[in-house]
């Protein structure tokens, strides 16, 4: 039963997640989370960062680890078969209706209407993770963690990467994690 749900909380979400890994995560965190409970927002979060942190897509990352961590073995390779099988069957079933379609003015006004869609979702889990932070480390390291990585981010260009990697290792040793 537990690898038919692990199939579930990941396909469902690479099948309405239309936008790829950043609009599937909001989806991912509804399952993983709220339907399943196989973690907090805070563990959901960690789990985010730390995808984050490593080369390639995020949803399929995230999918191996939760299903790892629910399933051994077979539940992260599950994991990951529900994530891309979307995509798989849609690009064998549908390439070529895609590609006799592709400028035309309807899918593009589609396209441009799903965007804000998905601004939506993510700022919903951004207010999730800044609510629990606020809640679980305060306004003070939440506000420090907050103005550090704008600045790291977007004033100074450092890479995504470093920041996160940077703001595990603050975990570790300012609050007390395991470092």
């Amino acid at each position: 039963m537990i690898y038919w749900e692990i199939f579930i909380a990941f396909f469902i979400p690479g099948i309405i997640g239309y936008g790829g890994g950043p609009a599937s995560i909001p989806l991912i965190e509804y399952e993983v989370v709220h339907r399943f409970g196989w973690l907090t927002v805070e563990e959901f979060g960690e789990v985010l960062a730390l995808g984050n942190a490593m080369p390639g897509p995020i949803a399929t990352k995230m999918a191996g680890f939760i299903g790892y961590e629910q399933g051994g073995i077979l539940g992260a390779s599950v994991g990951v078969f529900a994530t891309v099988a979307p995509s798989l069957i849609l690009m064998i079933a549908l390439l070529s209706l895609l590609m006799k379609f592709k400028d035309s003015p309807k899918v593009k006004a589609m396209t441009s209407l799903v965007k804000p869609t998905i601004a939506v979702l993510l700022g919903l889990l951004t207010f999730r993770f800044f609510d629990s932070s606020f809640t679980q480390l305060g306004l003070i390291q939440t506000s420090i963690l907050i103005v550090v990585s704008y600045v790291l981010l977007e004033k100074l260009k450092v890479h995504p990467a470093y920041v996160i990697g940077g703001a595990l290792l603050y975990g570790g040793i300012f609050l007390g994690g395991v470092i």
